[in-house]
């Protein structure tokens, strides 16, 4: 699996996730840091290796075209380490209001809650684009910071995947500076 489709496919699932308007109503508005580990198949963890490896090593020209890829769905690209890839993201004050977070538009996913507590819910959600179908368990700490553990199935290359994603996301403050918020559909 190449870094920009691995980037791709895991920025894709994180940002997913992050679309669910449930959390809008424990979140606050600013700018968002997500630590997320990609694992759940020695593929997947070998990939991980290789792209904290190939990222690490990235000519600038190179680092800043992913960037500016990211930028455009609204997504600032950190570091990538063994704690796993950094994103940060500018979630807004309307767009809490809205009950709305991000979500990347790249086909479209029904999600569903099956369990909703102030500290928590469960979730599980069917995709389109790349076909995908998971579950999900978020871990609320007050409205600055939460956990997520996720398991994504999907295809590649025409055998069936299961990759896992473990987050850890906290609030970083009010501004969101160089970040933009995604362009949101209406």
């Amino acid at each position: 699996m190449s870094i920009r489709i691995f980037c791709q496919t895991a920025a894709a699932a994180v940002i997913t996730t992050l679309g669910l308007s449930a959390c809008a109503q424990t979140m606050k508005p600013g700018l968002w840091e997500a630590t997320n580990k990609i694992g759940g198949s020695p593929e997947n963890e070998q990939a991980m290796a290789r792209m904290q490896q190939q990222m690490a090593a990235m000519p600038p020209a190179q680092r800043k075209a992913m960037e500016d890829m990211l930028a455009k769905q609204g997504v600032g690209m950190g570091s990538a380490n063994a704690n796993g890839m950094v994103l940060k993201m500018c979630i807004t004050k309307e767009m809490v209001e809205r009950n709305q977070l991000p979500v990347q538009q790249q086909g479209s996913c029904i999600t569903t809650t099956s369990e909703k507590s102030r500290t928590g819910m469960k979730i599980n959600f069917t995709c389109t684009n790349p076909p995908s179908k998971g579950e999900g368990q978020f871990t609320f700490a007050g409205d600055t910071a939460y956990t997520m553990k996720m398991k994504v199935n999907s295809t590649a290359q025409g055998a069936p995947r299961t990759t896992t994603i473990d987050t850890n996301a906290k609030w970083l403050g009010g501004d969101c500076g160089a970040i933009k918020p995604m362009v949101m559909p209406k």
